[in-house]
């Protein structure tokens, strides 16, 4: 295992915004894991784990610990199970499972990151989220000192949640995840967008068609990364689609002055409320420019590192939306990043 001290972290994530990790380590093979785990408790250091980096926020300070990047490649194939290491990027993953016309996956074409976040963040697009192939993720447990196997009903999946970000939080290292998808099956078109999308298709389409269609979408969306897009440096959606009761929701519609508020049902007593609507309704329109910070000129939900930013930059900018939707709406809005560093 190779230590690296005082490495730059915003290269290392979508964001380019972070200060140094004080020890930095990359895990290969699964020994790597437990070796770095040693490190930090030998060091007294706390231990962060980065994956593709593609929804955080580290701090201008950066991290005063160990980041243990996870580097575990590979993929093996049992039938229609795929177990995939957690260092394998999500997207080229989603890419191979079309080709061979596996279903499942493929309305999470385009998202960035690695497989290894799949679980935590319980990652859904276009009426799609992980934990619908999810069989079981191994990963390495610091409470009990070993690795082990905790199946789909174990991990706790909700939305944008799992028991890896909320009860479990840092005590599992997920090492890799067993997917189990549908060889031959349809596309999934439930979602608004791709609805529209092939309204005017003679023939259903095509997984590939809806993969690419998806890629196509987030583009447009500036939620695709692009070298040398500007929308591009981000960490994609930045608040949660807030989940509220009827009786609020039937408050906010009389507050629009009874116009159609866009809402998808939850069970029978909620339902969700884009974000992006109520940032919307609160003026923080695409394009939206707060210093060195702004708004997607593509995507309402997508703050920017327009400029240099710091993480200060971003942290201002989250904050005045947090408190101007909330005093307009009654909604506080959780963002989705992981905030890697002291707190501001």
């Amino acid at each position: 295992m190779r230590v690296l001290e005082d490495v730059p972290l915003a290269p290392y994530t979508t964001f380019g915004i972070g200060g140094p990790a004080r020890w930095f380590v990359e895990a290969h093979r699964e020994d790597e894991v437990l070796d770095a785990v040693r490190f930090a408790c030998e060091h007294s250091a706390p231990l962060f784990v980065l994956g593709g980096g593609s929804n955080l926020l580290v701090s201008d300070e950066g991290f005063p610990g160990v980041v243990l990047r996870i580097a575990l490649s590979g993929i093996e194939q049992n039938g229609n199970i795929f177990s995939v290491a957690a260092g394998e990027p999500w997207d080229a993953f989603v890419s191979r499972a079309v080709a061979e016309n596996y279903s499942g996956i493929e309305c999470l074409a385009g998202i960035p990151g690695s497989v290894g976040g799949t679980p935590v963040q319980n990652v859904g697009a276009y009426g799609q989220e992980v934990a619908d192939t999810i069989r079981s993720v191994r990963a390495f447990d610091t409470k009990s000192d070993r690795f082990v196997t905790l199946s789909a009903d174990e991990c706790g999946f909700g939305y944008r949640e799992s028991v890896f970000n909320t009860t479990a939080r840092g005590r599992y290292i997920v090492t890799s995840v067993e997917y189990g998808l549908n060889p031959g099956g349809d596309p999934a078109i439930s979602y608004a967008d791709l609805k529209q999308y092939f309204q005017d298709a003679n023939t259903p389409p095509t997984l590939q068609q809806v993969s690419d269609a998806v890629r196509e979408i987030r583009h447009g969306k500036g939620m695709l990364i692009v070298d040398g897009d500007p929308d591009c440096k981000s960490a994609g959606s930045f608040f949660k689609n807030p989940v509220i009761s009827l009786e609020h929701f039937a408050k906010i519609v009389s507050l629009v002055g009874g116009q159609n508020v866009p809402h998808y049902p939850v069970g029978r007593e909620q339902v969700k409320v884009p974000a992006a609507w109520l940032l919307d309704q609160a003026g923080f329109h695409k394009g939206y420019v707060m210093g060195r910070a702004g708004i997607s000129s593509r995507h309402t939900l997508a703050l920017i590192n327009r400029n240099g930013a710091s993480a200060k930059d971003i942290v201002a900018l989250r904050d005045r939306i947090v408190a101007t939707v909330e005093k307009k709406f009654a909604i506080h809005l959780e963002p989705e990043p992981v905030w890697v560093g002291k707190p501001l």
